[in-house]
């Protein structure tokens, strides 16, 4: 029998939205052993947070979040905020004994990512970080192929992830739409909102990073504030590059900016094996391109696999449409509840746990640190 889990949501911007989605969607297509019930969404506007529950069909709302830790028909909190509130807001729902559902990045920093594990780890409560790109089919694919063996001995894995929305000096920083160019809210730039994905999905596919050297540039040194109205130095990274080493002795490349006129979104990641390579785009992010040098030398090319198998070859795709129907990015946020729900009722946690997402944060810790110092840095 299907139990209903009571979801309190925090935060109802562009991830409340895509995190909502998901749990309305989850139990249309996976059979799980618990059903998401939208219980409260809190913010700390009464009218606009009452506008998103009537619209997601939550049952009701709060505008402090320390309100609905107290509540006890919430089972599962789901922190969608500003990334200078996820510490505290975490710590405090393990010690009311709440599910924590976190989106990434974990924490402001690897020290504060530490007191978030030991908190929903000496709760023993269900711990999650929102990396939704590990659910793309076509990603968890490359995963599988790679923990078969096809690529053989991994050389190189590079990785970008590129925008253009920040290029405007006239843009001001802070504020619930801009929190992300504001340091005190977001931490860092793109090295915690962009590169944090590129670099969960290189650990989870290719292993731990031992050390990394970088270099970051703001280009708009200045930046009028939202809420203070003032003129202030900006303190997050607009770029940011970085080599790195793998402990399996492979090398790395990472690039992420905000400054890539003609670019939205653009998340692509290439692996160069000694037997094959695969590569993944974000735009068209169904397909896995692979290389097999095992192919017959008048065959042996790219190949572009659609990744929609309805039979079961092609991961989560049986759960949606026929052969040939591709899904979107909406449907790793689903599956990555399908799995969260499932691990529930098998006892088991659900990747990246808090504890495995603290990895990414001491990597971006130590490519802002080598930043810095124009040295190589020590991963932790």
């Amino acid at each position: 029998m299907t139990k209903p889990l009571n979801i309190g949501l925090i935060g109802y911007g562009f991830m409340g939205r895509a995190h909502s989605n998901a749990y309305r969607r989850v139990n249309n297509f996976f059979e799980l052993p618990y059903r998401p019930v939208l219980k409260v969404v809190c913010a700390r506007s009464a009218e606009s947070v009452k506008a998103f529950a009537e619209t997601w069909g939550y049952e009701s709302i709060e505008t402090d979040w320390r309100k609905l830790l107290e509540r006890k028909d919430i089972d599962a909190v789901d922190i969608c905020v500003p990334n200078n509130l996820h510490k505290e807001i975490a710590i405090a729902a393990a010690k009311a004994g709440k599910m924590v559902l976190c989106e990434k990045p974990l924490s402001m920093n690897a020290a504060e990512g530490e007191e978030m594990c030991q908190a929903v780890e000496q709760a023993g409560v269900a711990n999650t970080v929102w990396y939704n790109y590990r659910r793309v089919p076509a990603v968890t694919m490359a995963k599988q192929l790679i923990e078969e063996g096809r690529l053989g001995r991994i050389f190189h894995y590079r990785a970008n992830f590129l925008q253009d929305w920040t290029i405007s000096a006239d843009l001001p920083q802070g504020g619930a739409g801009l929190w992300r160019l504001d340091a005190t809210a977001a931490g860092s730039g793109v090295t915690g909102d962009l590169l944090a994905h590129c670099i969960d999905t290189a650990i989870w596919l290719n292993g731990s990073i031992n050390n990394v050297t970088a270099m970051t540039e703001t280009f708009i040194k200045e930046r009028k504030h939202t809420i203070s109205g003032k003129v202030e130095k900006v303190g997050i990274d607009d770029a940011c590059a970085f080599l790195c080493r793998f402990n399996n002795g492979s090398l790395g490349l990472f690039e992420s900016t905000r400054y890539a006129r003609g670019h939205k979104a653009l998340y692509t990641f290439e692996i160069n094996g000694e037997k094959a390579s695969i590569k993944w785009d974000l735009h068209d992010l169904h397909r896995l391109e692979y290389f097999d040098h095992g192919d017959e030398g008048k065959l042996r090319a790219w190949r572009s696999i659609h990744v929609t198998d309805h039979g079961g070859e092609h991961p989560y795709m049986s759960h949606w449409w026929v052969p040939g129907l591709q899904i979107g990015y909406e449907h790793s946020f689903v599956h990555q509840v399908a799995d969260f729900l499932e691990g529930l009722g098998k006892g088991q946690p659900t990747s990246p746990t808090f504890r495995e997402a603290l990895e990414t944060q001491k990597i971006c810790d130590a490519v802002l640190n080598s930043a810095k110092s124009g040295q190589w840095t020590d991963v932790g």
